[in-house]
């Protein structure tokens, strides 16, 4: 299981806490007795300093831009503007049609911007489909071998495709390093090669790769807001943030799908705690203890978001609609596991139509407020 679209170092090291309704986020410095913490799996993840995150942020900072424009304006392809034309429509139609709510937050985005996001988003959703789509039988090292060579072909304007020249003119657009889309592909590895999943730490590390990664492909196109009130460290952080919550969803959304393919992306040691195994899930046992334990699940998934609530306010401010539509979304997708009472074994969680279009005036609504700072929560 992949997937394509994480807003440091608070690598879920503060405890949640999980309530009688709905598993809601509660950021507790301190541990009360008799109230129960979520397990101690969720310091697990992997540190941030440990993905060399602050390498890309600084390659992918404006004055680094400055310098890198200089060295490739002598590099940069002359495509004929038709053909470019004709790519980026290409990938608006394969954003609009694959990923709606997504595409119409991109519509207040510049022109450039859009552009740069679909093709993007295109390069991140074909990369997804060699392990998930329909030749996924085909799959092989050697394959990822082949389109990791494709990628650097693309940062180094030759492109193999249509599809491809889109992504290189963005490349040479906007201060894009290739670090996050070589992670990307280092996911889809993880993904040929592991079925299981020991303790949070290992999955904390395949989120990153195959979904923290797109925050970090599209701060530098979505822009930082002049009026930001935290650092653009953070900024990113909050980004990988996003993605990795909404990975976690995927998974727990997917969890019966990914059985009938041999897959679980559960952390074994936690199945563990709760007197589970890979058992329970290939025999869709939907007992008092999976419900508890997707309780926890979906309380650590919540955490991500709330993480990720600040940064997504600190983007340019014509750039903020699509990510909290997706923040919001992916939210009501943890909400439908729960309306199915925890029944993802047999149930595929799904956030309808109606829900959709309603929400997106929400997301618009929240898309407008000024940036703001939520640091002393974390104190």
């Amino acid at each position: 299981m992949c997937s394509t679209v994480s807003l440091g170092k608070i690598s879920v090291h503060q405890k949640c806490m999980s309530s009688n309704t709905r598993a809601e986020v509660t950021l507790a410095p301190k541990q009360s007795r008799g109230m129960r913490v979520f397990p101690e799996l969720s310091k697990q993840g992997v540190l941030l300093a440990d993905l060399r995150i602050q390498e890309i942020v600084k390659r992918q900072s404006p004055i680094h831009n400055l310098v890198m424009r200089q060295h490739l304006v002598c590099r940069k392809p002359q495509f004929h503007p038709l053909f470019l034309q004709e790519a980026y429509e290409r990938c608006r139609t394969i954003c609009a049609e694959y990923a709606k709510s997504f595409y119409l937050g991109t519509l207040l985005m510049t022109e450039e911007r859009q552009k740069a996001i679909w093709a993007i988003y295109v390069w991140c959703r074909r990369t997804d489909e060699l392990v998930d789509g329909p030749n996924a039988d085909h799959m092989s090292c050697e394959v990822l071998e082949r389109w990791e060579e494709r990628l650097h072909d693309i940062f180094d304007g030759r492109p193999y495709d249509m599809l491809d020249a889109a992504l290189t003119d963005t490349v040479f657009n906007f201060p894009l390093d290739i670090k996050p889309f070589r992670d990307m592909i280092e996911g889809m590895r993880m993904d040929i090669k592991k079925c299981r999943y020991e303790n949070f730490e290992e999955l904390h590390l395949y989120c990153y790769y195959v979904a923290g990664t797109v925050g970090l492909m599209s701060v530098p196109v979505m822009g930082i807001s002049p009026e930001a009130l935290i650092p653009a460290q953070s900024v990113y952080d909050g980004a990988l943030y996003l993605g990795i919550g909404n990975q976690l969803t995927n998974i727990l959304r997917d969890v019966g799908e990914d059985a009938m393919r041999g897959r679980v992306y559960l952390p074994q040691d936690e199945l563990a705690q709760f007197g589970l195994s890979d058992k329970d899930v290939f025999s869709r046992n939907v007992s008092d203890r999976w419900r508890e334990f997707m309780k926890e699940q979906i309380t650590r998934a919540r955490f991500y978001f709330k993480l990720a609530e600040e940064a997504a306010s600190q983007l340019d401010k014509n750039s903020r609609w699509p990510v909290w539509s997706a923040l919001m979304l992916y939210r009501e997708i943890l909400d439908a596991i729960e309306d199915n009472d925890y029944d993802n074994l047999t149930k595929r969680a799904y956030v309808g139509r109606t829900k959709k279009l309603l929400m997106l005036p929400l997301a618009y609504t929240r898309s407008l407020s000024p940036p703001t700072t939520t640091m002393q929560i974390f104190q």
